[in-house]
């Protein structure tokens, strides 16, 4: 309604205007768009052409407190610009704010025509523009001139200062996010440093987009020599990257501080590729006694098969590990810290220092802990393995693993991971982003839940153990007191009941059960790391298949409990879990 009501006014005062698309600027190819957000359409060409700036030109708008105000140079001598941004030279109509609130009239006296001019001079030799400037004319530059026999001929040399500046920008960004804290990384690591071939069309969303797209193209046949040659930043084929991935990738290598990494399909795919890609066949890999199940049963049955050995200790025994190392070469030492389930936190600066001591590969799983609680690069750990799906992605909707690291081994991982493609799709590579932004935040809430947990349980009649590493009991109490430097040890405890007094016993098996059943806020289901509390009872869930020796070896018996606290309140946790307790 604005812009029909501006139209009728335009017309009326202009005479012979000629219709309404005569207030289209034609030289702009019908592209200016101003009064779409309340200003009076400029003037029709026809009305100023190649009138001197001495001419009087005001045009009526009815309902609207703008008006149009003539060039302040002739069209006959304008001098061609470069537009910095925006659709208007300096040499173009401007609009002004009139004071009243009506319609304005046309300017026809003398008094009105000189106190208007003198209200829009600009002040001499200030550099300002006149008073009835727009933004838009504050971001053109008129003394840039244009080559006369080429008027669309590019500065070169402009563009290459205004690359480099812009790169420049980038890195000294990029610098100060590595040295930001934890939670500030977690935001804006791998997403805020918007370069390469398409930044402009994909990255200048606040939110890095879903890049869905299975292949990428190039201009020219130079282009894909370039990037071959690692001259030229690009992606190919969206099993060996996606802009979307590639962000993802960036953030985590911020978070733990290495010099890369490698988002893949899932925790198993990202550890089983990483032992494929760095033991030869022949290999020999030294791991820990507690672990994830799939990832003991994966070095215990497929790698023997390519002739690879694993040999396994516990995860406080350095010394057992220095003899194996230092009498039985190794390729690569596995562990998890905090483990899987016993929650064990193994010394990972003497273990490192043992592994660069005989040349051999440190692999730490921070699953349980995340970059927020522990960083095993800053005690010189080579890589660093997450199940994504876990506290990174943390709400339960993604399956992705991860790998971080130095550069020429997750280089070596990365050519077997497209290789093997366990990929990971835009749209959870998008998932995973949007969770690691608050993993600090939660982070926060899952070790203060953990730790009131393990707490209210240590004191319970009916518990007869807790594993968690704020007790003083654990048996890495002083290690991981050292390791973790007091922020926390993720959401995830254990415990085991009473029950009948024998933790093997089919009561206890039962009573177990029992328990579980009775809680209210806690899911009974497998996994971890999202913001809803799980619990399951671990001989049920995960070894319903293994025999009791088997169990009996690991520690798992019939009251044996794994509890990932969420973010709930804490209270309503404790309340649930005590009158749980008394029902049994």
């Amino acid at each position: 309604m604005k812009r029909t009501a501006c139209a009728r006014g335009a017309a009326g005062a202009s005479g012979q205007a000629g219709g309404a698309t005569a207030f289209m600027d034609r030289r702009m190819g019908g592209h200016t768009k101003a009064w779409t957000r309340g200003m009076p359409p400029p003037p029709p060409q026809s009305s100023h052409a190649g009138v001197e700036s001495s001419a009087a030109v005001a045009f009526a708008c009815t309902g609207s407190p703008f008006r149009w105000a003539e060039p302040r140079v002739a069209h006959a001598v304008r001098r061609p610009t470069k537009i910095r941004s925006g659709a208007f030279s300096s040499s173009r109509w401007r609009c002004i704010v009139t004071p009243d609130e009506g319609a304005t009239t046309v300017a026809s006296t003398s008094a009105k025509k000189n106190a208007s001019a003198n209200a829009n001079k600009s002040v001499s030799g200030s550099g300002k523009y006149a008073r009835e400037s727009t933004v838009r004319e504050y971001v053109t530059d008129p003394d840039v001139k244009m080559s006369p026999e080429d008027p669309g001929s590019v500065d070169m040399d402009a563009n290459v200062r205004r690359v480099e500046g812009k790169a420049d920008v980038r890195d000294a960004r990029r610098n100060l996010i590595k040295e930001a804290s934890t939670s500030t990384q977690a935001v804006h690591g791998g997403e805020r440093i918007k370069g390469g071939k398409k930044a402009r069309a994909t990255l200048d969303a606040i939110t890095t987009p879903i890049v869905q797209s299975s292949t990428f193209t190039f201009r020219c046949t130079r282009e894909v020599i370039e990037y071959n040659e690692g001259l030229y930043e690009s992606f190919e084929y969206g099993r060996y990257g996606n802009p979307t991935t590639r962000a993802a990738e960036e953030k985590l290598a911020m978070l733990e501080g290495t010099d890369d990494a490698l988002i893949s399909s899932s925790g198993m795919n990202a550890v089983t590729t990483m032992l494929l890609a760095l033991v030869p066949a022949g290999g020999h890999i030294v791991t820990t006694t507690d672990c994830y199940r799939r990832t003991r049963q994966f070095v215990q049955t497929v790698l023997p098969k390519m002739g690879i050995r694993c040999t396994i200790i516990d995860p406080a025994d350095v010394s057992e590990l220095e003899r194996i190392l230092a009498n039985d070469s190794a390729t690569l030492f596995f562990s998890e810290s905090p483990t899987n389930p016993m929650i064990r936190v193994v010394d990972v600066e003497k273990i490192v220092s043992l592994c660069r001591k005989y040349n051999v590969i440190s692999c730490i799983d921070t699953t349980f802990a995340t970059a927020y609680n522990f960083q095993p690069a800053e005690y010189g750990a080579d890589l660093i393995l997450h199940s994504g799906t876990k506290y990174l992605a943390g709400h339960n909707d993604v399956l992705c693993g991860a790998l971080a690291g130095r550069a020429d081994l997750i280089k070596e991982v990365r050519g077997l991971h497209g290789v093997l493609g366990g990929t990971l799709d835009p749209h959870s590579a998008f998932l995973l982003l949007r969770g690691m932004k608050t993993l600090s935040l939660r982070m926060e809430a899952h070790n203060r839940n953990a730790a009131a947990v393990a707490e209210f349980l240590s004191k319970h009649p009916k518990v007869s153990r807790v594993h968690y590493p704020t007790l003083p009991d654990h048996p890495d109490y002083e290690v991981a007191q050292r390791m973790f430097a007091g922020k926390g040890f993720g959401g995830v405890l254990s415990f085991e009941l009473l029950g009948n007094g024998d933790p093997w016993s089919r009561e206890t098996f039962e009573l177990t059960g029992k328990f579980v059943d009775a809680l209210r806020i806690p899911y009974i289901a497998p996994s971890l790391g999202g913001v809803e509390t799980l619990i399951e009872q671990v001989c049920i869930m995960g070894y319903y298949d293994q025999p009791l020796h088997i169990r009996e070896s690991l520690g798992i018996n019939n009251g044996f409990i794994r509890f990932a606290c969420g973010i709930e309140s804490k209270d309503d946790i404790l309340a649930d879990l005590a009158q749980a307790l008394d029902q049994i």
